[in-house]
């Protein structure tokens, strides 16, 4: 048995600090009650005098206990001998808990939570499904989540070794301000595969290139030449404030915890070194509402084959030690469509990946194979152009790859943004700071779009493809709500005959919505004043994609 003299910091003190989002807790007994609002992150910490051989390798464990629930959540190591409880809850009330733990002078240690209800409006809990409609997202409150995700693979090298992290917090803000509400990131990428042309421009701006930073690594050393003995606990350190900061700006975090493609020097599959990466992720973060787990970025590709030909296996394994090891059961899914097709069981929701030029349709096919999961198309092929040319995919057009965001979303499948100077190794995080001759993104685009889905329910509507050949259709039978949506060349799709079949329509309105511009037309009452509707007035015609918006319609019973 190990003799250990345990000694904790004294008082129960809440600490303001660069990561003032969780709040800290250093007790020398934890004989006060600790009282935290719903949703808030707290790290309560435990500090030993005497050094322990394999810190990683402990299993601590809280044992937090209430009327209704039970739940073993794992302790972290954090260096300099101390591990971290940290916690959260969406459940009001009071809980004790109690360590359990090898270590003698942890064994045993108690404490009280009480937590209050959640006082902040733009809060409603981690991400989950419902069982009466599995296609969709959901808070833990209830309110529908409307996933409209941002590629941001290398969020974690902004402010890397800094204190304070500015350039991060005015990115997020940017992604925050402008209706996204996810980001898809890495917890870590070392540089593009060697096949990727590396811009001159960007070269002109080391300032941007946040790739093959030798400085930057999960373990001890760096990516080219690493020690996989430990941790680099102040990578996590940063990362701690990265997610802190994406909780506090209420943006979830999609994370993938493996890539393939990025010329990282992992650990061998299934080593000890692996295990310890992995475990510590899932340990440390699993306790932020804000958290999506995805096992590995380009999973089974052939890159990710090449360097494990039983990637599948090691995946499959990954997904049970998640399961086991989280106890706040967070989503989780695999960014390769061929997985979570073939394993549809083990995943939480569909993520897929289609370049095709007939995206809608082939979102229709997944939307129909998988009634009863959320699909989430995390790479559309549309990667919107920027100062530098970093992987410009199957389109770049900003009005293209905007329709193509549309088009996922009017197949029942939720969406990803790509901007080419914010989603890999190039990051300009003030964009709309640089000079002239610099690329703008059209964030408010998207900005647009979320002001559209926050005047409807989302969740209520479904595709429908059998009438209108030449537009996209979205039909609420619940709330009696129609959107048909137009590409800008389209004139008409004559709407009148699925009205005519499917709905009564006497106390009709309409309006458009203009894509690009965020513009609203003013509401009339329906009415076709011409048998075939080709004539009929349709807005921005061949100068913006519209959508034309249906209200006050009820299904047929007789139909």
């Amino acid at each position: 048995m190990k003799k250990i003299n345990f000694s904790l910091l004294l008082t129960i003190l809440l600490i303001q600090s660069s990561m003032a989002q969780i709040t800290v807790w250093n007790s020398s007994k934890l004989n006060k009650n600790i009282i935290s609002s719903q949703w808030e992150v707290n790290d309560i910490l435990y500090t030993v005098n005497e050094n322990i051989t394999n810190p990683f390798s402990e299993s601590i464990f809280a044992i937090v206990k209430e009327e209704q629930e039970e739940q073993r959540i794992p302790l972290f190591y954090n260096d300099n001998n101390q591990w971290v409880f940290r916690y959260s809850s969406s459940r009001i009330g009071k809980k004790k808990y109690i360590l359990e733990s090898s270590i003698k002078e942890l064994n045993g240690k108690k404490g009280k939570i009480t937590i209050t209800e959640n006082k902040k409006k733009e809060r409603h809990g981690g991400i989950v499904k419902k069982e009466n409609d599995p296609r969709h997202f959901y808070y833990e409150d209830g309110s529908h989540y409307f996933n409209l995700a941002f590629e941001c693979d290398w969020l974690f090298a902004l402010d890397y070794g800094q204190k304070e992290i500015p350039k991060t917090e005015h990115l997020l803000g940017l992604i925050n301000k402008n209706g996204f509400n996810q980001v898809v990131m890495n917890v870590y990428a070392y540089d593009p595969d060697l096949d990727w042309v590396k811009d001159k421009r960007l070269k002109e701006n080391p300032q941007h290139d946040y790739g093959a930073r030798e400085d930057i690594f999960p373990f001890l050393g760096s990516n080219s030449e690493p020690d996989y003995s430990a941790l680099n606990i102040d990578f996590f350190k940063h990362f701690d404030k990265v997610i802190a900061e994406m909780h506090n700006k209420e943006i979830v975090s999609h994370l993938m915890i493996y890539v393939w493609n990025k010329r990282v020097a992992w650990p061998e599959a299934g080593s000890k070194a692996d295990n310890m990466y992995y475990d510590h992720i899932i340990k440390r973060y699993q306790a932020f509402p804000n958290i999506i787990w995805d096992v590995s970025k380009e999973a089974t590709n052939k890159i990710a084959v090449s360097q494990n030909k039983n990637i599948v296996q090691h995946i499959e394994e990954r997904i049970t030690r998640t399961r086991k090891l989280d106890a706040y059961n967070r989503l989780l899914s695999v960014h390769a469509y061929s997985f979570c097709k073939n394993h549809k069981d083990d995943v939480d929701f569909i993520s897929t990946q289609d370049w095709k030029l007939s995206l809608h349709q082939s979102m229709m096919n997944v939307y129909k194979l998988f009634p009863d999961k959320p699909v989430f198309n995390i790479e559309h092929g549309g990667y919107e152009k920027s100062p530098y040319s970093v992987f410009p995919g199957g389109y770049e057009s900003p009005e293209e790859c905007l329709r193509r965001n549309y088009m996922c979303l009017f197949a029942g499948v939720y969406t990803t943004y790509y901007w080419q100077a914010a989603s890999w190794n190039a990051i300009i995080h003030n964009p709309f700071e640089q000079n002239d001759d610099f690329i703008k993104p059209n964030f408010a685009y998207f900005k647009h779009m979320r002001k559209l889905f926050n005047q409807v329910n989302y969740e209520n509507f479904k595709p429908v493809t059998k009438y209108n050949p030449r537009s996209y259709t979205l039909v609420n039978n619940k709330e009696g709500v129609l959107m048909q949506y137009f590409p800008k060349e389209v004139h008409s799709d004559d709407i009148k005959r699925h009205l005519d079949t499917e709905f009564n329509y006497e106390n009709a309105t309409k309006k458009w919505f203009n894509t690009i511009t965020g513009e609203f037309t003013k509401e009339v009452k329906l009415e076709f004043k011409h048998k075939y509707g080709f004539w009929d007035y349709r807005p921005w015609r061949n100068k913006a994609d519209a959508i034309l918006i249906i209200k006050n319609i009820t299904p047929k019973t007789n139909k």
